[in-house]
């Protein structure tokens, strides 16, 4: 094929990809399903011309397509990877970490009982081997939901049903095609068959080496992006090389699964790229991302239908026998994850509950796609499978996926009609309602400004307003119907509409650079979350979701682990100085949303509703100060420095938008436009470096803020803070138990502890220290010590501390008064300075 006809079929590829889309919004079938059945279409019509000679009607271009020798790399290594990639890269990883159980389960496992039955009951009525028959099963179990999520997303499906079907779509392509390799080294002739002790070992191999490779390499390539800062261009093509270079390494060089790697790497880029790039560049890095994989799905749908005639030339009666064969087994797979794995996921709190609708629009949406047809391909191409095999797999996995996309994907919107999941619910008529009236009382307070402003005719002004008034009051009078909305009901309208517009605040805060993307789509994940359990739960899961968003969790817990026990404090520095920043933000987020209440919401709610939302919003705002405070006290002056940096970005900011003003304003022109933005980017950039958060500068600042260390001079200071240990813990975590050997002091610098002798509870803040006195009357401990907050100790061990008792008077004197509140004698306690002891 010459070029110019390479380049011709390029453009028919594209133009038809580009009449695909209105396409499928006119006869209202998912996309996909369009391309497909345009795909099969012109491969039967290249068949028909193979047959009737090569300028039959003037179209020699068909034959050349069909002569186009499509095989199974070209979808494996070249249009796939960049199809996982955009996929993994487009996640909303933080917030499907709360649902990996469920997402784990259904893409691994629902793949492993798909093949494992649908190898099982083909093998009684095919001569294929059993190990055949498991490959097969493979290669059909993985699914491609792009039809039911693009459904879901459309009709208003909760959100997180939506992210767990999207998160199997991915992770079952990835886990089908490493199982495929698997079973292939079966069927394959003059390859060694491996053994269980083979299998045991070769197939983490096979996905843990993936894994670890992908992750090697995104981090080289955010590495690199830290070098091209300057280069938005460069960071983008570089991306692009990204899936390619690591699934070639991965599946050529090492032997591990490519698939798995490339969505690694895609994931680990999700998770960092957004705090080592700009924002504009992170943007412009995914926009052209979503372009190229909008242009590999359709090929990879387009290019595999051409290939359905040839997989299907030779039919037999008894191959349909064998597909209704594969269709029921898949189809009681596919019931069992639905109706059996994951009500027992609900039943144990790991996966929200689905109803019943949708699970018959999961199981109907399971469509097959092009990934299967590229695997029964790659087999069709294998020298060293026999005929026999080569031929049935062939059919039988492109005649299943045949009646996926034919049979369930034309029926799917008919089905979610049938099952009124289109329909929406009285809520969110009710919401709908309100956003209609919300979004006309700032139209009408726009126009009538834009009305104002250029003194338009007031007769047209007058008798234009009368119009938009009458429709206003309509929107109004159902947003405010007593009927269609209970008490209750407006409440959580108005929550949810405040968690949306809390959304938006934290969006346009990014947009004007005054938060990373990093740190922005983490709060972005915990207003969504807001969004979710409001819908769902009213009043108390908003508050139970706001307080989440507080919350440390487990990767913190680690974190503090690796300091405490490692004495490695990177991790803690970063995760603290993240949450210091997203606290600040999210407090002043707060503040604002107060005049959105009394601006919007109390129109239409009423002033009972606006005052319980000031209160709920008051809370959350003193929650979020509390953990500020919180902050502020384990690391003194560390907030302020992180307050100058927001005054100073804020300022940067507004010079930009005033500079920008005299432009449009004809006073300055673009040459000097220019020249000042580029002095303020240098200035931006040194803003946007975010004060490093040292702990030990930290300890030194505590320890000169202690009471008990005030009579010591800077040098004595200074010593004590190095040879003091900072310990952070979480509430309810023990500090001592009755029977320890007492062996070191603590100093509370911040945060509260709970003492227990005996039955009798007390408590010490900030500024006291326990366990001195179990040291120095070197008797078992019977008292058991629990932290009750977040809390900074300040840690030393007994030889040190006796060396400080010598050397400080305040230290003996509360030694001695800590003595006498409990009740010991002061003679029964090693604390004579001029002892040696230790």
């Amino acid at each position: 094929m010459d070029v110019i006809s390479l380049v011709s079929i390029v453009a028919a590829l594209f133009i038809v990809i580009s009449l695909s889309e209105p396409l499928a919004d006119r006869t209202r079938l998912p996309y996909t399903v369009v391309l497909a059945i345009i795909g099969t279409l012109i491969g039967l019509g290249a068949v028909f011309l193979v047959d009737h000679g090569r300028d039959f009607l003037g179209f020699p271009l068909a034959l050349e397509m069909f002569e186009l020798n499509i095989r199974s790399s070209v979808f494996l290594a070249v249009l796939l990877p960049t199809l996982l990639f955009q996929v993994s890269l487009g996640l909303n990883l933080r917030r499907m970490a709360d649902d990996w159980v469920p997402i784990l389960v259904m893409a691994v496992l629902a793949v492993v009982v798909a093949t494992l039955t649908i190898g099982f009951a083909l093998t009684p009525f095919t001569t294929l081997p059993l190990m055949a028959c498991l490959m097969l099963g493979a290669i059909v179990a993985t699914t491609d939901p792009s039809a039911v999520v693009s459904i879901f997303r459309n009709i208003a499906a909760p959100q997180r049903l939506t992210r767990i079907v999207e998160g199997e779509s991915l992770l079952n392509d990835a886990a089908a095609i490493a199982l495929f390799g698997f079973f292939l080294t079966f069927v394959m002739l003059g390859v060694p068959n491996p053994t269980l002790r083979d299998a045991l070992v070769g197939f983490p191999i096979l996905v843990f080496g993936g894994i670890g490779i992908g992750w090697v390499f995104a981090r080289v390539c955010i590495a690199l992006f830290a070098l091209m800062s300057r280069y938005p261009r460069a960071q983008v093509s570089l991306s692009v090389a990204l899936p390619y270079v690591t699934y070639l390494v991965a599946d050529q060089i090492l032997g591990v699964s490519g698939v798995i790697a490339v969505v690694m790497a895609g994931m680990t880029l999700n998770y960092l790229g957004p705090g080592r790039l700009a924002p504009a560049s992170w943007t412009y890095l995914r926009e052209v991302w979503d372009v190229l994989a909008h242009w590999a799905g359709a090929l990879i749908f387009l290019l595999a239908a051409f290939l359905v005639p040839r997989l299907l030339g030779d039919v037999q009666l008894r191959d349909l026998a064998l597909i209704g064969v594969v269709i029921v087994a898949a189809t009681v797979a596919r019931l069992f994850m639905l109706y059996g794995v994951l009500p027992l996921l609900t039943a144990m709190k790991l996966s929200p509950r689905v109803d019943r609708p949708y699970r018959v629009a999961i199981l109907w949406g399971g469509l097959r796609g092009a990934v299967t047809l590229a695997l029964a391909l790659a087999v069709t191409e294998n020298m060293r499978v026999t005929a026999d095999i080569q031929r049935e797999i062939g059919v039988l996995a492109t005649g299943f996926t045949l009646f996926t996309l034919l049979m369930q994907g034309t029926t799917l919107r008919w089905i979610i009609s049938f099952l009124g999941l289109d329909r929406l619910s009285r809520l969110d008529r009710a919401l709908s309602n309100q956003v209609i009236a919300v979004a006309l009382e700032n139209v009408r307070e726009e126009v009538a400004n834009t009305a104002k402003r250029h003194e338009l005719t007031r007769d047209i002004v007058r008798s234009e307003a009368k119009r938009f008034a009458e429709r206003l009051d309509s929107a109004m009078e159902k947003a405010e119907g007593v009927d269609e909305i209970h008490d209750r009901d407006r409440i959580t309208l108005g929550l949810v509409a405040l968690a949306g517009r809390e959304r938006d605040m934290i969006i346009e805060a990014f947009r004007e650079q005054q938060i990373s993307a990093r740190l922005a789509e983490a709060m972005l994940s915990d207003a969504d979350r807001l969004i979710e359990r409001t819908r769902a739960g009213g009043r108390d899961e908003y508050r139970t979701a706001g307080r989440l968003s507080l919350a440390r969790g487990r990767w913190y817990s680690f974190a503090i682990f690796l300091h405490n026990r490692l004495g490695r404090s990177g991790l803690l520095a970063r995760m603290t100085a993240d949450r210091f920043e997203i606290l600040l933000q999210q407090r002043l987020t707060l503040r604002d949303l107060h005049g959105y209440i009394d601006g919007k919401i109390r129109r239409i709610h009423g002033r009972r509703v606006a005052d319980l939302l000031h209160e709920l919003l008051k809370r959350r705002e003193d929650e979020t100060q509390s953990a500020l405070d919180g902050l502020r006290l384990q690391y003194p002056g560390y907030a302020e420095e992180i307050e100058r940096r927001f005054i100073r970005r804020t300022s940067l900011r507004l010079e930009e938008r005033e500079y920008d003003i005299l432009y449009q304003d004809g006073l300055i022109g673009r040459e000097l436009l220019t020249t000042l933005k580029q002095e303020l980017a240098g200035k931006r950039k040194s803003a946007e470096d975010r004060p490093a958060l040292d702990l030990a500068v930290q300890k030194t600042e505590l320890v000169r803020q202690f009471p008990l260390f005030a009579d010591m001079d800077d040098a004595a200071r200074t010593r004590l803070s190095k040879a003091l240990k900072a310990r952070y813990v979480q509430p309810g975590e023990v500090l001592m138990r009755k029977g320890d050997v007492p062996r070191e002091v603590y100093f509370i610098a911040s945060g509260a502890v709970e003492l227990e002798t005996a039955g009798q509870k007390s408590k010490l803040g900030r500024g006291e220290m326990f366990g001195q006195l179990a040291l120095l009357s070197r008797q078992i401990r019977r008292t058991q010590i629990t932290a009750i907050s977040h809390t900074t100790l300040l840690v030393l061990d007994e030889a040190r501390f006796r060396r400080l008792l010598q050397r400080s008077e305040a230290m003996r004197v509360a030694v001695k008064e800590s003595a006498e509140k409990r009740g010991l004698s002061i003679g029964s306690l090693d604390i004579d300075p001029s002892s040696t002891d230790g």
